[in-house]
């Protein structure tokens, strides 16, 4: 059986894809047609920057919004005020612009509650008011977000068309 041009262009554009995934207080950045994966972000927050024009994308995966409240900081990726200026040092050695950057977040639920103090801490929150205050800061527009709530999401970054895809247990697949 022969295919048409137009699924053997589908097929073996599907075969060259490569997952690229980013860990906890982990950057990556790629070009297309790959894509950038993370998972398990609850209180923590997903930040995707994308060039449309050069079509390369980077994800963070933030853990804590401030590092300015620990005396060693070892994983810059680990906190939004020093993580996404990386990420945009990272991504413009790749080719992206920043006048041409769009941002997407994805994350910052609280996970936990209860009347409990520590509960009260809110870091979903912070974490989301960090990271959009800080690309506020670099001049970088956040063209959508999906946080809050109380559940875990799982944010990809497709690099080919700057869609993210938001995974979330018990729901549908979301396009951001």
């Amino acid at each position: 059986m022969q295919l048409s041009p137009a699924r053997e262009n589908q097929v073996s554009q599907a075969v060259l894809v490569t997952e690229i995934q980013v860990g906890i207080a982990e950057l990556k950045v790629a070009g297309h047609p790959d894509r950038l994966i993370t998972f398990s972000l609850g209180s923590c927050v997903g930040v995707s920057l994308y060039d449309p024009f050069t079509r390369v994308g980077g994800l963070i995966h933030i853990m804590l919004p401030d590092s300015t409240q620990f005396n060693t900081v070892t994983k810059p990726a680990k906190f939004a005020d020093l993580g996404i200026p990386l990420l945009l040092s990272e991504i413009r050695r790749y080719g992206a612009r920043s006048a041409n950057l769009q941002a997407k977040l994805a994350g910052g639920a609280q996970m936990f509650s209860g009347s409990n103090e520590k509960f009260e801490l809110n870091i979903g929150m912070r974490n989301a008011t960090m990271a959009r205050q800080t690309l506020k800061k670099l001049g970088i527009k956040i063209l959508a977000a999906e946080l809050g709530g109380n559940r875990g999401r799982t944010m990809i970054l497709d690099t080919v068309s700057g869609q993210v895809f938001i995974r979330t247990a018990g729901s549908q697949l979301k396009v951001i």
